[in-house]
């Protein structure tokens, strides 16, 4: 809405102009624009509408991430998304506190390395678990051994399968782990002034908050692939629907899922005196007979009957029916 002046300010600008105090190139001139600081050694290359983009990715990588950590450390271990942010690569190489856990992995096809850091805090943790402990590892300031940079990497090559995972509507990537370190000083992979996007994981153990996960994500890096950041991009690629090779892809993968199989062999009731008394070479009288099927069991579901038998020295059964429940849903 444009300024209405008073009676007093149009007076004042006529007897400017009659005087020739002020033109009348002057009077039509527009107003400058408000003057906005820039500073050239950190140009913002990524939009916010970009960021966006990549925390809605990474919080999806962060619930896969929560997932996998918590059944392949055997406790409960909770990802979340702290931050999205950009920043020059020299600020994110001095906010690393040393010694630390620094990956440096490429994601083929893009050209170039990206960086993931574990701080102290939460890989002494891991590792303790991984080696048999509680997972109550306090903060060490050490640095970490042969073994332990190992052992590190392997996790990090099953951290980074995830990532592809979470990466997979938007780009398809192999990642690969190039090297582990434990001085973040000693990766110069970029000039100083490189702009990076940094996402920021908050780590928590056994419900203890223990440290940061980053993933340093440099603009040379991502740039072939920049415009797919877009909003519209993404929602053009979902609307399609589940592609062809994807349905396939996930048909492939499905067959290699680990399910749980319970044969019960049959019932039967007996008091607490009993059982105190039961010895070696005593018989239970189950409530099934000898030629009737036995119960299968998949993850706690019946599906099959079976007949218990051997191949070679290992005791095995054979399916030899339907159970009731999947019989009325074949008809």
């Amino acid at each position: 809405m444009q300024e209405v002046l008073s009676q007093g300010e149009i007076d004042s600008l006529l007897a400017a102009l009659t005087s020739g105090e002020l033109s009348l190139e002057e009077v039509k001139k527009p107003p400058a624009p408000p003057i906005k600081p820039y500073d050239f050694r950190r140009p913002n290359k990524f939009s916010k509408e970009h960021l966006r983009t990549l925390e809605m990715l990474h919080q999806h990588f962060a619930r896969l991430l929560s997932s996998f950590l918590s059944g392949y450390l055997r406790t409960a271990v909770n990802v979340e998304m702290a931050s999205v942010g950009q920043m020059i690569y020299e600020e994110f190489i001095r906010s690393i506190p040393s010694p630390t856990a620094l990956a440096v992995f490429g994601l083929k096809p893009l050209e170039g390395s990206a960086l993931m850091e574990i701080n102290t805090q939460v890989v002494f943790p891991m590792l303790d678990l991984l080696f048999g402990g509680p997972g109550t590892s306090t903060v060490q300031m050490r640095e970490l051994t042969d073994i332990e940079l190992t052992v590190v990497r392997r996790l990090v090559e099953r951290i980074l399968e995830h990532l592809a995972l979470a990466w997979h509507d938007f780009y398809t990537v192999e990642p690969r782990v190039e090297a582990i370190e434990s001085n973040p000083r000693m990766q110069q992979l970029y000039s100083p002034n490189e702009v990076v996007a940094l996402i920021t994981f908050a780590v928590a153990i056994n419900e203890e908050e223990r440290g940061f996960i980053n993933l340093c994500l440099p603009y040379i890096l991502m740039e072939p692939v920049i415009s797919r950041l877009s909003v519209r991009q993404q929602f053009s690629r979902q609307v399609g629907g589940p592609r062809p090779e994807d349905l396939e892809r996930l048909s492939h993968w499905l067959g290699f899922s680990r399910v749980e199989l319970q044969v019960v062999l049959g019932e039967t009731e007996i008091t607490v005196h009993e059982l105190l008394q039961l010895q070696e070479g005593d018989v239970l009288v189950l409530n099934r007979h000898v030629n009737q099927d036995l119960d299968l069991y998949v993850e706690g579901e019946r599906k099959f009957g079976v007949q218990a038998g051997r191949v070679g020295q290992n005791l095995a059964v054979q399916v030899v029916s339907l159970s009731g429940e999947e019989m009325n849903g074949v008809r």
